[in-house]
This record gives structure tokens, C-alpha cells and sequence, in this order.
């Protein structure tokens, strides 16, 4: 059977691990939602009404700052654990996780120093919360959460909407619905003026969630007494009205003890002639009993939605460290396998590209398809091939001894000097596949969700892929202008033995017999037509040749560069990894500060989460 102890302490253990992790108020949305469907009591109330005293009665000790006006500016999340008897009583702040507090005076110093940090030395007001756990065998397993008074003036030092950013503050609270409000209210006060029972009935209107609390009952006029309120006839809620009898400021000043003062208000109630005959449900002690039972009820109830909140974040934290990936070993062997598997893993994507897989291959096609025979098209063999210019290298090309029949030495510079001109677009090719490689590894090193934690690493991969495409491009540049070299350095020769015939093919058969004369065909090789004629020639080869290249220059550039890259990639970096010692592995392997702080957060979240779900599933609820 579960006790009270072990339900309300399973929770105030996971309040406080969420605490330790930033679980509260903020943060992820799946994180903070385990601590909004815990239950927790938030104590409402107007400024001097009595809150921190009733805080310190249910703690019995002695530990919140003190003063006019504004004291609590901060939330103040006060988590109490029961502790077995005779153990020395400390508190700890989740701001401060290793330090122990011993003195509860120190207690009450470091809260209003760590209120100063954040608010500064001033009358103003911060939503973020002072986290302090307390244990003590003289308290009961409660979270409490002590918030600033509502008040309903600005005073001086105050900006003009604190009366609305209190209010807001507090509503943030006991909006929730696992929230329970302890409404705070004094007993010299009318009940109808209660600031926090008004906002109670706002945000409660069935009044499940709110315990009303009457303080200061010592401080009523004479003849005058809160019977009607405690007794619920002046207004009535689900829960019964406790009174409480708080220490005087005379009390106070001379440092009466806590458990003095809990002796004290039990006489108070036990010889009261008013209140005499509800002692037993008067006063600090019975109310934090209340309390606890109470708590023992909701979380009872809220049990089954805590461990399904429970499960479903844990399935999500594992997900999420699947993402992120598991801690690297420290071990150099581990370490270079994780290195070379990180490699396969980019080197696999980076082929999907090339194959069709993924996106991006097929941009090297366009550049065959596209690039290359548009370029060979604006080559500039008609400026090369102009009469003008054939008539000037034909001649040149004859020096001071005219040509006799043909001028293949014309024929060869003309050839030659057309074929350099496949250079550019050859090397172009080249240079264009080599850019499309580029972005394809930078696409690859992108897309590889695992190399996203080492940045060092994927750096490395990036600069040593590309230094392999760069040897790829140099030795496809090459073998491309070997091609068109090779075309230059022996001329098809069926294209020269067709010259005659067709040399013959230009007399006139039919004609007289002198214009078929040698001396006549000797006229025809310097007219304007003969160059003509030789340029059409050479413009024919040389188109036979582009034709050539247009089909070979892929080839040579898919064989050299894509090819290698496809296949020999990181050969080059697998070589050298191999030598590297674990020191230099490890540098490789080390991750983004941030992956690696969200990592260890996650990791940290889900081990409370875990054991989370084991504490409950260990305890064996009553029905």
C-alpha cells in the first residue's frame, strides 16, 4: 500500500530533479508540462497578509526575509521532504545545487541576495523563481510556492503596472488546474475585500482547488470574532477553513523559537472561548496535515495521466538521442571505426547523388548535353575560315614556292589551328563537371545527419573530398586535351585523298580543252573560290572532328573524374586516418559545444524520466 509519505515524496523527488534540470517555467514545452501536471499549492494572498508567516508555521522554521511593503518580488518554489527523525535540518537551493545551508538565517540572506540579482536593489518585481528545498523531520512532504502580495497601488519606486503584473504573476500559477490555492487572508479584514479570495473565485469558481486560510485571529477586536468564516457560513468552499495564529512582531523581535510558537497557537486554540471547540482544525500544524492529505488525493488521481506524460517523453527523449547520437568512446579503435562508419555514411549519400538517388547527378549530363555542344557551336570557324584568312595562311604556309596541286601544308595549319580552338571547351567541361562534384559534397556533408555533431570532422571529409576532385580535375584535364591533341597530330587520311578528286571535279569535262588546261586549274587555285573551297574543306573536317569530341570528352570526363569520385573519394583520407594517433582522432571527434550540452541534457532528462516511471510503477496503489 502506498503512504502519503511515498506518494507526496515521489513527487516533490521529480519536482525537484525537473527544478535541477530547468524543467520550470520555461524550457521545452514536453519538459515543463511534467511539472505542470504535478500538483503543487500556491499561496495567494495581499501584501501583510500573513503568507510568510504561515509558510514559516507549516516549515517551523524561522527563514523568509522580513519588512514593509514588497517583500517577496520572486516566486519562491519551496519544496519540503520529510527527512526520518533526528537528522540535522538544511536547505538547499537549486541555484546553488552543492551547497548546504545549516543556518536558516543564511537561508533568508541568500534569498533576498538572489532576489537583488535579479530585480536589483528596488521596489520591483521578477517572474523568475528562487527554487529551495528544505529537509527536516519536522516538516511534511509539500511543494509550496510563495508569490508576491497583491496589491492595489503603485507605491514609490514602482512602475505603474506592478498592480497588473502581480495580479498576471500569480494568475500564471493558479490557473493551472493541478494548482491548489491557499488563499491567504487576514482575519481583521472583511471577508468581501479578500484580494485572494477573489481571484480564487476567478480562476475557481467550484472552489475544488482552494483552502481559505484566516490569519492574524489574535489581532481581531475585542468582541468580535471569524466564526462565521471558519465555519463557513460568511463564504463557503469545497475545502474547511483553517485559522492560524501567527507569531507577533514582539515574537519576533525577541527570536521566539518556531516550535515555541506552534506550542503557543495550539494553547491559543485549545483555551480560545471563540474557537475552542474547532482546536483540532485549527492551526500550522493541521493545516500542512491538510494538506498533505489532500495532495495524497490529487496525485492519486492524477497518477495514470503522470505515467502516460511520462512514457510519451520518454519515447520522445530517445528519439531525440537517436538524433543526436550516442556518446563517442574514448578508445582509439572505437574511435576510428566511428570515424570510417561516419565516412561510409557520407560517402553513400554522396553516390545516391551521382546515381539518381538524391538530387544533383543530373546536372552533370547537362553539362554533356547542354554546355558542351553549345559551346563547341559558338567556336569562331567562321572568322577562322574566312577566304580572307584561309588565302593568308595558304600563303604563308607557301612560302616563296607556290603550291603545285594542293596546299596541304595550307590544309595542315588551317586543321591545326581550328582544332586548338576545342581546347577551351574541352577544359570548360572539365572544370563545370568539377563544380557540380564540388556541390554535390558540400550537399552530401550537409544531408548527413550524423556528421552534424562533429564539425571538426565534417571540415576534414569536406577539405579532403575536395582535394580529391582536384586531382580527379587535373587529370581529366589531361586526358581531354590529350584528345584534342591527339586529333592535331595525325589527320584523317581519307579527308586528303578526296582533295584531288575533287580538284578534278572543278575543271569543266565538257568545255574547251584549253580551260581544262593546267594552266588554266593553276589560274582557279588563287580565285577567291579555290580559298573558298579550302575553307569549306577544312570547315568539314573540323566538324568531324567536333562530332568526335562532343562524343569523347564526356567519356574521358565521366572515366576520370566522376568515376574516381564515385569510387575513390576519401582513398586518399582513409590512407592517412589510418596513421593518425588517438589523440588526433579525438580532435576529429569533437563535437559542437551546444549538441554536446543538449546532448547531456537530454540524456540527463531522460534518466529522471526513467527513473521517474520506475518509482511510480514501484509503488502499489490502493483502489
Amino acid at each position: 500500500m502506498a503512504t502519503m509519505e511515498s506518494l507526496i515524496g515521489l513527487v516533490n523527488r521529480i519536482q525537484r530533479a525537473c527544478t535541477a534540470l530547468g524543467d520550470y517555467g520555461g524550457g521545452d514545452q514536453a519538459f515543463s508540462s511534467l511539472w505542470d501536471a504535478l500538483p503543487s499549492v500556491a499561496v495567494v494572498g495581499g501584501q501583510s497578509s500573513g503568507k510568510s508567516s504561515v509558510l514559516e508555521s507549516i516549515v517551523g522554521r524561522d527563514f523568509l526575509p522580513r519588512g514593509s511593503g514588497i517583500v517577496t518580488r520572486r516566486p519562491l518554489v519551496l519544496q519540503l521532504q520529510k527527512t526520518e527523525d533526528g537528522q540535522q535540518e538544511y536547505a538547499e537551493f537549486g541555484h546553488l545545487p552543492r551547497r548546504k545551508f545549516f543556518d536558516f538565517a543564511s537561508v533568508r540572506k541568500e534569498i533576498q541576495d538572489e532576489t537583488d540579482r535579479i530585480t536589483g536593489k528596488t521596489k520591483q518585481i521578477s517572474p523568475v523563481p528562487i527554487h529551495l528545498s528544505i529537509y527536516s523531520p519536522n516538516v511534511v512532504n509539500l511543494t509550496l510556492i510563495d508569490l508576491p502580495g497583491l496589491t492595489k497601488v503603485a507605491v514609490e519606486g514602482q512602475a505603474e503596472s506592478i498592480v497588473e503584473d502581480i495580479e498576471n504573476m500569480v494568475r500564471s500559477y493558479v490557473e493551472k488546474p493541478n494548482c491548489i490555492i491557499l488563499a491567504i487572508t487576514p482575519a481583521n479584514q472583511d471577508i468581501a475585500t479578500s484580494d485572494a479570495i477573489k481571484l480564487a473565485r476567478e480562476v475557481d469558481p467550484s472552489g475544488d482547488r482552494t483552502f481559505g486560510v484566516l490569519t492574524k485571529l489574535d489581532l481581531m477586536d475585542k468582541g468580535t470574532n471569524a466564526i462565521d468564516v471558519l465555519e463557513g457560513r460568511a463564504y463557503r468552499l469545497q475545502h474547511p477553513w483553517v485559522g492560524i495564529v501567527n507569531r507577533s512582531q514582539a515574537d519576533i523581535n525577541k527570536n521566539v523559537d518556531m516550535m515555541a510558537a506552534r506550542h503557543k497557537e495550539r494553547e491559543y486554540f485549545a483555551t480560545s472561548p471563540d474557537y475552542g471547540h474547532l482546536a483540532g482544525k485549527m492551526g500550522s500544524e493541521y493545516l500542512a496535515k491538510l494538506l498533505s492529505r489532500h495532495l495524497e488525493s490529487v496525485i492519486r488521481a492524477r497518477i495514470p495521466s503522470i505515467t502516460s506524460l511520462i512514457n510519451k517523453s520518454i519515447d520522445e527523449l530517445e528519439a531525440e538521442m537517436d538524433h543526436l547520437g550516442r556518446p563517442i568512446a574514448l578508445d582509439a579503435g572505437a574511435q576510428l571505426y566511428t570515424i570510417l562508419e561516419l565516412c561510409r555514411a557520407f560517402d553513400k549519400i554522396f553516390k545516391e547523388h551521382l546515381d539518381g538517388g538524391r538530387p544533383g547527378g543530373d546536372r552533370i549530363y547537362g553539362v554533356f548535353d547542354n554546355q558542351l555542344p553549345a559551346a563547341l557551336k559558338k567556336l569562331p570557324f567562321d572568322r577562322h575560315l574566312s577566304v580572307q584568312n584561309v588565302r593568308k595562311i595558304v600563303s604563308e604556309a607557301d612560302g616563296y614556292q607556290p603550291h603545285l596541286i594542293a596546299p596541304e601544308q595550307g590544309y595542315r595549319r588551317l586543321i591545326e589551328g581550328s582544332l586548338n580552338y576545342f581546347r577551351g571547351p574541352a577544359e570548360a567541361s572539365v572544370d563545370a563537371v568539377h563544380l557540380v562534384l564540388k556541390e554535390l559534397v558540400r550537399k552530401s556533408i550537409g544531408e548527413c545527419l550524423e556528421l552534424r555533431r562533429f564539425p571538426t570532422l565534417q571540415s576534414t571529409i569536406a577539405g579532403a573530398a575536395n582535394e580529391s576532385l582536384e586531382r580527379f580535375r587535373e587529370e581529366s584535364k589531361k586526358t581531354v586535351v590529350r584528345l584534342v591533341d591527339m586529333e592535331s597530330s595525325y589527320l584523317t587520311v581519307d579527308f586528303f585523298r578526296k582533295l584531288p578528286q575533287e580538284v578534278e571535279k572543278a575543271g569543266n569535262p565538257g568545255g574547251n580543252p584549253r580551260e581544262n588546261s593546267p594552266a588554266a586549274q593553276n589560274i582557279d587555285r588563287y580565285a577567291e573560290a579555290h580559298f573558298r573551297r579550302i575553307g569549306s574543306n577544312v570547315s568539314s573536317y573540323v566538324y568531324m572532328i567536333s562530332e568526335t569530341l562532343r562524343i569523347s570528352i564526356p567519356k574521358a570526363v565521366v572515366y576520370c573524374q566522376v568515376k574516381e569520385a564515385k569510387q575513390n573519394l576519401l582513398n586518399y583520407f582513409y590512407t592517412q586516418i589510418g596513421r593518425r594517433e588517438g589523440k588526433q582522432l579525438s580532435e576529429l571527434l569533437d563535437e559542437d559545444p551546444a549538441l554536446m550540452d543538449r546532448r547531456l541534457q537530454c540524456a540527463k532528462r531522460l534518466e529522471l524520466y526513467k527513473k521517474a516511471r520506475d518509482e511510480v510503477d514501484s509503488v502499489a496503489w490502493v483502489r
